[in-house]
């Protein structure tokens, strides 16, 4: 993580990490009702009012993570809920590094990270959403989707080219397709948040001017060359298009189940603190807890006890 550019006012106080506070915070960034939503209302600089040390922001969220630790381990023992978090941003927002970082201390075993990338011809002989339903996560689970189903209203819409490789009916390609998708999609996130599985939506918000420090950098130091792809600087060219893409998306998806956090991507450092806690607070809401055991389990429990016991 590097060094936050905001330099801490000296007698700042100390960041409040009180779930009360928390809440109020990711509230400025968490978008529940898409009407009137506009993208240019959020600044990707943002950083809640924060400014810190680098070791002051790792301790934050080392801090956060450690409660995500304790959080998944209730949801994987209780294996009643699951948590969905889809990760979507422009090139070079962090997404990698950002599924690194929160999930650094989380056990793996109740974790499944799914990079979704151009689909392969058996996905192109189903429906949009298939290879997404596939990798849902089980109950007690957390998923991180890097890339999703979204990316059929983005950059499905930005290069229409790709819909007519999808062998679709002639017919059901008309001008409402994109709004037909989306009322798809907002239809699918409320039937899974009916199934159990809390819908976290993260639109890592970048600016452009910060792709394009990011893009010299990776051009700069030999050891990110491998980061840079020359698709990269072709998609940069539309920047405007993916705009109004990512606009349209959460303006027609956003819901109180299913909600989008749109974080400020600028700062590496904030926008990890901001997805962090937008699931520690999520998952606090389930009201997790280990299983009770009952008379009888018990019972099991005080006979193997003694059998243990007993041995020589």
């Amino acid at each position: 993580m590097k060094p936050p550019k905001h330099a801490p006012q000296p007698g700042a106080p100390p960041f409040d990490i009180s779930p009360k506070r928390v809440a109020k915070l990711i509230a400025r960034h968490r978008v529940e009702d898409g009407k009137g939503f506009r993208l240019k209302d959020h600044d990707p600089g943002d950083t809640g009012g924060q400014k810190m040390h680098r070791d002051e922001a790792e301790a934050l969220l080392a801090a956060g993570v450690a409660a995500l630790s304790d959080f998944q381990e209730k949801l994987y023992a209780q294996d009643q809920w699951a948590l969905l978090c889809v990760l979507q941003a422009m090139d070079a927002a962090g997404k990698d590094g950002t599924i690194k970082h929160v999930m650094s201390g989380v056990n793996p075993q109740g974790v499944t990270v799914t990079s979704f990338k151009a689909p392969g011809p058996e996905a192109l002989d189903h429906d949009f959403l298939w290879r997404a339903n596939r990798a849902l996560p089980e109950r007690g689970r957390i998923g991180i989707f890097n890339r999703s189903y979204y990316e059929e209203v983005l950059v499905v819409r930005v290069h229409p080219e790709i819909l007519h490789r999808q062998d679709l009916p002639k017919e059901l390609i008309t001008k409402h397709i994109w709004k037909e998708r989306l009322e798809s999609i907002a239809a699918y996130e409320e039937f899974l948040g009916r199934q159990g599985i809390v819908v976290l939506k993260f639109f890592l918000h970048l600016s452009k001017d910060e792709q394009k420090r990011r893009f010299l950098g990776r051009l700069d130091e030999k050891e990110k060359n491998w980061k840079f792809s020359i698709s990269d600087i072709k998609e940069r060219a539309f920047w405007d298009d993916y705009q109004e893409a990512f606009e349209e998306a959460i303006r027609a998806t956003a819901a109180p189940h299913a909600p989008w956090y749109v974080v400020p991507a600028d700062n590496k450092w904030y926008s990890r603190l901001v997805v962090v806690a937008a699931m520690n607070h999520a998952l606090r809401g389930l009201d997790l807890d280990f299983p009770e055991l009952d008379d009888a389990q018990r019972a099991a429990l005080d006979a193997a006890r003694k059998q243990l016991e007993a041995e020589d």
